[in-house]
């Protein structure tokens, strides 16, 4: 799945920057071999923990936004991400991609990057929307469905065998006798 997503993000036109968020040696590595910045964590606390310490780096060092991708979106393509990088929004503002199931985030753009926590886990589309509000601000919901298919259930791999054919992470399964 990071290969898949990996290559979407390599084509990319619309972002700035690429940043990795990883203390997985394999991972720096292929991140570094695509040319993409590495930002080396020392210990993992959490998806949010990390994502939000990684977002408080990248403001310090002048990044406006920040559009947080995670690594199991097998389906996901660079005119995705392209999409939500064209959406016009004045800061502040965030732009949230739901789970296929609805209540998870699989993508959050936030501007500025340090707008409310993270707070990825169960629920967290409605926990992302109470942080927003809290602040102020209403997020722009946005539908993707290859964003939105994330690989946490037995039922989302059955969904990859059946929508992803030409994704790495197909051949994969193939590969291992799961077709």
């Amino acid at each position: 799945m990071f290969e898949d997503v990996s290559r979407a993000v390599a084509e990319v036109t619309r972002a700035d920057s690429v940043y990795l968020v990883s203390s997985f040696a394999p991972a720096i590595a292929h991140a570094q071999g695509l040319g993409w910045e590495v930002l080396q964590e020392a210990t993992q606390a959490g998806e949010s923990a990390s994502i939000d310490w990684a977002s408080a780096v990248l403001a310090e060092r002048g990044m406006d936004a920040v559009l947080r991708l995670p690594a199991d979106l097998p389906l996901v393509r660079a005119a995705d991400l392209d999409a939500l990088l064209a959406i016009e929004v004045r800061s502040p503002a965030a732009i949230l991609v739901p789970s296929r199931e609805g209540t998870g985030t699989n993508a959050i753009l936030r501007t500025p990057p340090t707008l409310f926590p993270s707070r990825f886990g169960p629920n967290s589309l409605a926990l992302h929307r109470e942080e927003a509000a809290r602040v102020g601000i209403e997020c722009l919901i946005v539908n993707n469905e290859r964003i939105a298919l994330d690989i946490d259930e037995p039922a989302d791999l059955q969904a990859l065998l059946e929508l992803g054919r030409g994704t790495a992470a197909h051949a994969a399964l193939a590969e291992m006798r799961i077709l």
